[in-house]
């Protein structure tokens, strides 16, 4: 994960309003769908579960597998910028 990302995902831990708004979006959703796919959810699950613990690690991972995919790198920018405004 770029350190963007790093400070967005920062912003929607803060401001929880946001974070709701941005999972309603089509873009959101469209991020869920790439973090839950294959396992219906069960390793986000994990990650979120670890990452609330203070190990955020296999979040980091699934991110930077989003962002290595076709069209995920367009996605987080999406999201990216919609967050800053």
């Amino acid at each position: 994960m770029d350190d963007k990302t790093a400070r967005m995902a920062e912003q929607l831990r803060k401001n929880p309003a946001m974070l709701k708004s941005l999972m309603q979006s089509r873009d959101g959703q469209a991020l869920m769908q790439m973090l839950t796919q294959g396992d219906r959810g069960a390793g986000l699950q994990r990650a979120v579960q670890s990452a609330a613990k203070g190990d955020t690690s296999a979040i980091m991972q699934m991110m930077n597998q989003v962002m290595q995919s076709p069209g995920g790198a367009e996605l987080v920018e999406r999201i990216n910028k919609a967050v800053q405004k």
